[in-house]
């Protein structure tokens, strides 16, 4: 008598947590996309901007290549996030630092400005001091070169306690 009563206590107990609902999560793998699929390769130094820094004067930064990216064997759009690395080390040298940042694309050998995936040209990005990073999404099935197309700074001072140069560092996801 004394388990009969027991169970009647605990039956309403067990079917309330039995019709309660619990929080599900649910984590699944993309099988098929391949990690290696993105290959980043960093241009000749030959190739790169260039820009000759002196002390309280106002340049220019020439045109010049950074990185290449080969996303002809990944499906999915890629992102690719270029950072200024040294920023911390560049503000005691420059008023400011401005770098125009373009995306281009490899079509028949050539390079062209290239589209997002939503078919609109990948718009003109500033790469500043102040904003230390910018964001491409990059369609699949493509070769992308990234670019300065120019740029200007005001340097402060340009003494040899340290690099005067942009740190530029490239990130695909």
């Amino acid at each position: 008598m004394r388990n009969n009563r027991l169970l009647k206590r605990i039956f309403p107990l067990i079917a309330l947590l039995m019709l309660l609902p619990w929080p599900v999560a649910y984590a699944f793998d993309v099988t098929g996309a391949d990690q290696d699929a993105v290959q980043i390769e960093v241009a000749e130094p030959a190739a790169q901007p260039s820009y000759n820094v002196f002390g309280k004067a106002i340049g220019s930064v020439d045109p010049g290549e950074l990185f290449y990216i080969d996303a002809t064997g990944n499906i999915e759009d890629t992102v690719a996030t270029l950072y200024l690395t040294n920023a911390n080390e560049l503000v005691n040298h420059y008023i400011f630092l401005m770098l125009k940042v373009g995306v281009y694309i490899e079509n028949d050998g050539n390079w062209e400005k290239a589209y997002a995936s939503n078919g609109e040209l990948i718009p003109e990005t500033i790469l500043s001091m102040r904003n230390g990073q910018v964001s491409f999404l990059l369609p699949g099935y493509a070769k992308y070169r990234v670019a300065i197309d120019g740029g200007s700074f005001y340097a402060i001072n340009a003494h040899d306690d340290g690099n005067l140069s942009p740190q530029l560092y490239l990130e695909v996801n």
